[in-house]
């Protein structure tokens, strides 16, 4: 089924689906060339988890996010990750306020619906951790005090691949909870000259004093209600066993695949299995169907296992990547 052209009876009968289906449509013309990655970043929004861009610079990767924030009814909070960025800057801080002989809580940006946190490799570890705690818990801790961050909570974070000065490795538990790392790549020739013609028109309307796009925003019981819509997404029994058969071959089990386990430093854990499984049923929900097919784990697969894997020192030497394994593994692991 073609998103753009949702069926009539379920547009009807499913108001978040055909939001959703416009959203889609809408961002694919305004990021052109990256059908794959506006698609995933709708997954995880659907499937209530983060996201990492990844690619070079250029491609869109902050305009993508920042569309979506656009988009959805609620505040956005552009974080620009430097290496002495603090805590503090990310979370907020105690205020002494002289009037009231007392200390205050000032809630910083990560107290945002969106939170697009840009070249998010050039932050030292004290403010990953601060991420960290807030991406996983949905809370932040200042001194003695939580404080709860409101739904929904979306962060999108990018990362330049390429560029390594002045960056540090983010640590593995802190990519285990990005649902999905989406990699962003060069578009084609006939894309690349959209983008330019596209790029050119937005400059002319901007210094004619053009207004932004006309629609309501998504709201936040909207977003609720869709994803309410896709925990609901049926995932049979034989789906669920081919994702733990996914997983479990990262593990070599029940038997070694050939061009996985033994390329891999540490394989994929049961939070990988779910964030699978979560992204496939978002997938199916996004393309009109209420049950998850084989088609929706393989597509997503790649997104979601990438950055759950550690590579050994003999398998970076070779050239191997992360996407070479994922590729072995859905090619050795049948879905039946």
């Amino acid at each position: 089924m073609n998103i753009s052209q949702p069926p009539v009876e379920q547009e009807a009968r499913d108001a978040p689906y055909a939001r959703f289906a416009k959203l889609f449509c809408d961002l694919r013309r305004e990021v052109i060339g990256q059908e794959a990655a506006v698609e995933h970043l709708l997954v995880a929004l659907l499937a209530d988890g983060h996201v990492l861009l990844e690619g070079a610079p250029g491609l869109a990767k902050t305009r993508l996010a920042r569309l979506l924030a656009e988009e959805i009814d609620g505040r956005f909070a552009r974080i620009q990750f430097t290496p002495d960025l603090m805590p503090a800057d990310l979370v907020g801080g105690m205020i002494w306020r002289p009037e009231d002989r007392r200390f205050e809580f000032r809630r910083g940006p990560i107290f945002a619906n969106v939170v697009l946190a840009d070249e998010i490799n050039r932050a030292p570890a004290k403010v990953q951790s601060a991420l960290l705690e807030a991406m996983e818990e949905r809370q932040v801790t200042a001194g003695e005090e939580t404080h709860a961050l409101a739904a929904p909570f979306f962060v999108v974070a990018t990362q330049n691949p390429i560029e390594h000065d002045g960056t540090w490795d983010l640590p593995q538990a802190q990519l285990d909870r990005f649902l999905l790392n989406i990699v962003v790549d060069y578009p084609e020739a006939e894309d690349a000259r959209r983008i330019l013609d596209l790029g050119l028109a937005e400059s002319r309307s901007a210094l004619e004093g053009a207004g932004g796009r006309a629609g309501g925003r998504l709201s936040p019981d909207e977003l609720a209600a869709a994803r309410r819509a896709v925990a609901a997404v049926h995932i049979s029994d034989l789906a669920r066993d081919y994702v733990i058969r996914l997983v479990a071959a990262t593990r070599d089990e029940p038997a070694p695949i050939p061009g996985v386990g033994e390329r891999l430093a540490h394989a994929v854990s049961p939070r990988g299995a779910l964030a699978l499984a979560r992204a496939a049923q978002a997938r199916a929900w996004l393309h009109g169907r209420d049950h998850v097919l084989p088609e929706d784990i393989r597509t997503v697969a790649p997104d979601a296992l990438r950055h759950r894997i550690g590579l050994t020192r003999r398998a970076e030497a070779d050239g191997v990547t992360a996407d070479d394994v994922v590729t072995a593994l859905l090619r050795q692991v049948d879905a039946l």
